[in-house]
């Protein structure tokens, strides 16, 4: 880790982000007191995607032959279920 004043930083801070960039980790001070760290990014994970949205197998009614999407319709109002 690579500590630095405020004032130094501001003076190399394109330096500064090639050390990140390469691993390091960089503590800013002001008035000899820490106020910052840059810190290399992780590796981000995949997104993990919400049950909601993946995809699923869409639920087929067969419905017997005999009988039109109407008519059965009309049966469940009528109580046929």
């Amino acid at each position: 880790m690579q500590t630095i004043p405020l004032s130094q930083f501001r003076a190399q801070a394109a330096a500064m982000i090639d050390l990140v960039e390469q691993g390091e980790t960089v503590r800013i001070l002001r008035h000899g007191k820490p106020v910052a760290e840059l810190v290399p990014l992780k590796a981000e994970a995949p997104a993990k995607v919400p049950s909601w949205k993946q995809p699923f197998e869409p639920v087929r009614y067969l419905k017997p032959p005999a009988k039109s999407g109407a008519q059965m319709i009309i049966e469940e109002r009528e109580g046929g279920w």
